[in-house]
């Protein structure tokens, strides 16, 4: 087959024209003959079986019945008129029945001709109908593509009212499996196809198509499936060999001062093993010749915050500054003064730099950045503008990733000769699955234990009319010294709504809970930065002892004394918005509880979540979980939903073939890593014309 064939645009294809491209490409994005054979069935009919009349049953199912029309006649109903024709074979007779485009139906019926009819069947008395039927002349129907399970393929309003039904689709689809002669381009090398015993490609197609069983079809299935993510994972695992080849690091060879000071004198707990796992891997990074780009999970309070320092520390001890960024102000402000804290007294220079500093100490910064008496800057976006100049920094430390995009970062990277090392820090547990295919391209260190002292967080639910029990146990806490959030939810589209449910459970809080014994704090989207700050502080420092908030607390708040946190109307809220919240507490040494109040009415969605809140404190359980609820598009957020436009793999479904897919392509790639060898020539090709089209992915990292 001509290796452009695929390129060919649209409109030349036999039965499409230009009127119907456009509206191909404007509804499914479909532009070339490449488009249309990846445009894969959502599912399928299967006409492998023939009913008689006799056998019909009105269970709902989609049926195929070979008989002759012998009467046609129209009825008039309340609204217009029906077109209905008797249909009979050997063992009885049925009605067929029209609605509309009854003119163009009667003038192109054939009485007493066999025909092959396919539909939902309903039954009126005794009688059984099949409301417009698709129909095929019998010797038609047996010249043709022998078709024995239909695949019916995506559509939308627009596809219907332009007359591209799914038949016109399918009649697309066989016209360009005829014009090629089923011949397409193997893409994987013969070992693979062996090893896996996978279909050949041209088989696959047919077959996801047209399957002539439900056995080729699952092969087919998995065979695409297979190659699909096969791709992905050859690009970002190639990525990654080539920076780790081309891209030169700053060698960070010496354990120096600073390091070993902070470690035998200053530690304020002994480190956990999967710090110290962590920490090992980093130092590995950091010693060899390639610049690093790690990723670093840990749950909330794992102690990211340590291995942060001790990186920094090391960079340090090799006469390089470092950098590190978070998403926001009162974030960046709690890693100044959490790092502030650790260094005590040791000689590091380090200063916060976010939008509200003051232009003297801007400058300040500035100079002390160039001259090198500022070892650590810690910032919000600020961070990132031309004017901030090192005198060469050597480590980048990204907090909460998700929230910065390609472009931000690419600036620090040029904020020296050589690029910074890149450490990405996140809180948010991505699991193992989405990692994979998201940050192929970075190595991934994780800390999943909690540091000693920790207790894991107390969860329970309970229902609203259990409200009086919950009240006074809020009390009973308050009694020991220690203090509670109550948490709204925010949802912009109602802010209204949201801000009469904040006031209404203030109000209800505050009746039970009476000054003068009782103080509380209130904090919601409304508010002056200012009020907002004042009342923080005051519960910070203990003045309040309830603070009542919508979900403004959820990042960066940490008080050590609050054991309690109440999240009402908890079935409004995501997973992972509730373990961020639950993170709040149990952040002392005390037994810490987390009470999801819910009304009686639950979706099976919602208690699914509560359920697994209850039942587990391991972040990447939860994100798991949540990952089969919502989806991979949903959970990395609305910038990288665009990321998996998979055509047809599902990589929460298909996680056992991309684990297979990655490791294939792993193997490939150390073998020959320039995809030399002719046995590769298929992939190469393949991968080639991937990188010229649309279907590989501008990933993040």
């Amino acid at each position: 087959m001509n290796p452009n064939f695929l390129q060919t645009p649209i409109p030349y294809l036999k039965g499409v024209g230009p009127n119907r491209a456009d509206t191909l490409k404007s509804e499914l994005g479909i532009e070339t003959y490449r488009d249309l054979l990846h445009l894969f069935p959502n599912r399928y009919l299967d006409k492998t079986q023939y009913y008689k009349i006799s056998q019909l049953q009105s269970s709902g199912a989609d049926v195929q019945v070979v008989g002759k029309i012998i009467h046609l006649k129209t009825v008039e109903q309340k609204r217009g008129k029906r077109l209905v024709a008797k249909f009979v074979d050997e063992t009885g007779e049925m009605e067929l029945v029209w609605f509309r485009a009854q003119k163009w139906i009667r003038e192109n019926l054939k009485l007493n001709e066999p025909y092959v009819v396919f539909g939902r069947v309903n039954r009126y008395g005794s009688t059984f109908s099949m409301p417009h039927p698709e129909m095929e002349l019998l010797k038609e129907h047996q010249q043709g593509l022998k078709i024995s399970m239909q695949p019916i393929y995506p559509s939308t309003e627009k596809l219907s009212a332009k007359g591209i039904t799914n038949r016109v689709i399918s009649k697309m689809v066989q016209q360009l499996l005829l014009e090629s002669k089923g011949l397409f381009q193997e893409s994987l090398p013969t070992y693979i196809l062996e090893e896996l015993r996978l279909l050949p490609k041209s088989e696959s197609l047919l077959n996801i198509h047209f399957p002539k069983s439900q056995e080729l079809l699952a092969r087919a299935q998995f065979r695409l499936k297979f190659e699909e993510l096969f791709f992905v994972q050859l690009q970002l695992i190639s990525k990654k060999l080539v920076r780790k080849q081309k891209i030169k690091g700053l060698p960070f060879g010496a354990v120096g001062e600073n390091f070993s000071t902070f470690f035998n004198k200053h530690l304020p707990f002994e480190l956990t093993n999967a710090q110290k796992k962590v920490i090992k891997e980093i130092r590995n990074d950091l010693g060899s010749n390639a610049q690093m780009n790690r990723l670093l999970q840990g749950d909330v309070g794992s102690g990211k915050t340590i291995v942060a320092l001790m990186c920094i520390l090391l960079a340090i001890d090799n006469g390089f500054q470092a950098c590190l960024m978070a998403p926001t102000e009162i974030l960046a402000n709690q890693h100044y003064h959490g790092l502030k804290e650790l260094l005590g007294k040791m000689n590091v220079g380090i200063a916060l730099l976010t939008g509200s500093t003051k232009k003297s100490e801007r400058n300040r910064i500035h100079e002390a950045l160039q001259n090198g008496d500022l070892h650590i800057l810690v910032g919000t976006h600020a961070v990132l503008e031309d004017k901030v100049q090192f005198t060469n920094l050597g480590l980048a430390i990204i907090d909460e990733q998700h929230r910065f995009g390609v472009a931000q970062r690419s600036k620090l990277w040029h904020k020296n000769n050589t690029p910074p090392h890149i450490l990405v820090m996140t809180a948010t547990p991505i699991p193992r699955t989405l990692a994979m295919s998201l940050y192929g391209d970075l190595d991934v260190s994780v800390i999943d234990e909690l540091p000693p002292g920790r207790k894991p967080v107390k969860t329970v639910h309970r229902f609203d009319a259990n409200r009086l029990k919950v009240f006074q146990f809020i009390k009973d806490e308050i009694k020991k010294g220690r203090q509670v959030y109550v948490v709204y939810p925010l949802i912009k589209e109602s802010e209204a709504l949201d801000y009469k449910d904040l006031m209404d459970g203030y109000e209800s809080i505050a009746r039970d809970f009476p000054m003068p014994e009782y103080q509380i704090s209130i904090v919601h989207g409304k508010m002056k930065p200012a009020d907002k700050d004042y009342e923080m502080d005051r519960f910070v420092r203990g003045e309040t002892q309830i603070m009542v908030a919508t979900t403004v607390i959820e990042v960066g708040v940490n008080v050590p004394n609050a054991s309690v946190m109440i999240i009402e109307s908890a079935e409004r809220f995501g997973l992972s918005q509730l373990h961020q919240l639950r993170g709040r507490v149990g952040r002392g040494a005390d037994q810490s509880y987390c009470i999801l109040m819910t009304g009686n009415k639950l979706s099976e969605d919602a208690k699914t979540r509560l359920q697994t809140m209850v039942k587990t404190s391991d972040g990447f359980e939860i994100a798991e979980v949540d990952l089969k609820l919502r989806g991979p598009g949903d959970l990395m957020g609305t910038q990288q939903s665009g990321l998996l436009n998979l055509k047809i793999a599902d990589i929460v479904k298909d996680n056992q073939i991309l684990q297979t897919a990655r490791y294939h392509a792993l193997q490939l790639l150390k073998k020959d890593p320039a995809l030399q060898n002719p046995e590769h020539a298929s992939v190469k090709n393949a991968y080639a014309t991937l990188a010229m089209g649309k279907d590989i992915w501008g990933y993040i990292s």
